[in-house]
């Protein structure tokens, strides 16, 4: 193909929620909605009432949301996933 260009894939920002992430209470109720949001279609098999309520259990969560959600989602997810892992030794660090 002459005189074809290559257009570069367009680099995305995170969700803005992410920058309002200034407190451990924001992520996990950040959490507590992702997980009602996804309750339909990724958390399917969960009760209906569940919150993770650890970190671990957080953790897991994100993934099962990851696995079965759309690259939004799966974006929006990670950013708390990454939250959480890099503050969830300040909680422990504190107790």
């Amino acid at each position: 193909m002459a005189g074809a260009t290559h257009i570069p894939a367009r680099r995305t920002v995170p969700p803005a929620p992410a920058a309002s992430l200034t407190s451990r209470d924001d992520v996990v109720r950040a959490i507590d909605d992702l997980v009602d949001e996804c309750r339909v279609e990724s958390l399917w098999y969960f009760r209906p009432d569940y919150y993770p309520i650890t970190d671990v259990a957080r953790q897991q969560v994100l993934e099962a949301i990851q696995e079965r959600s759309s690259r939004d989602v799966f974006r929006r997810a990670g950013t708390l996933k990454t939250w959480l892992s890099l503050h969830s030794s300040d909680a422990s660090a504190s107790s």
